[in-house]
């Protein structure tokens, strides 16, 4: 039983990612004293990342932090774990694994994990406010996420920030080269 607890936390189980693969990373970033090495490592069109490339720009991927404000039903698991799904399906991502923990007397907090990245969620029903990020790389699309929870909570004040995470990892000058 000494390892119940590692089990409860997800350690050890059978995922097929038991150790980090560092080949790539090490053929990406040998030589990053040199820029020209990592703009081309990270620029290669064959690269299966899943980095964006778009409009001049290479970036990790969209990371959207949306703030559900006077929303309804942000105390039911139920209920955030069918907005995470449909967050998936419309934004064109893949779900591999949701979590939820219902706080007490209120509350939940959520993640769902994609092949893209993640969904996640913390909320404060009492207030009728639930913070979300959203972060998706390749050809999913972040923003379609935006009204997925405007209907899942019934609000139309839903405020969101984009961040493009790992944006200027490769430089106009290192594209250029």
């Amino acid at each position: 039983m000494k390892d119940a607890n590692l089990f409860q936390l997800g350690i050890g189980l059978e995922t097929g990612a038991h150790a980090e693969d560092l080949r790539g990373r090490k053929a990406a970033f040998d030589n990053c004293a040199t820029t020209p090495a990592r703009a081309d490592a990270l620029c290669d069109s064959g690269r299966d990342d899943h980095f964006i490339r778009r409009n001049g720009r290479v970036y990790a991927g969209t990371h959207l932090i949306i703030e559900v404000v006077d929303g309804t039903g942000l105390d039911d698991e139920a209920r955030i774990e069918r907005a995470f799904r449909d967050c998936v399906t419309e934004c064109g991502a893949t779900l591999l694994h949701i979590h939820t923990h219902k706080f007490s007397p209120q509350g939940v907090s959520g993640v769902a994990v994609l092949a893209e990245s993640h969904i996640s969620v913390h909320t404060w029903p009492e207030i009728g406010y639930g913070a979300f990020d959203v972060f998706m790389c390749g050809d999913a699309e972040p923003w379609r996420a935006v009204g997925v929870l405007k209907a899942a909570f019934e609000t139309d004040d839903v405020r969101v920030r984009e961040l493009l995470r790992g944006d200027g990892l490769v430089t106009a000058e290192e594209r250029a080269a």
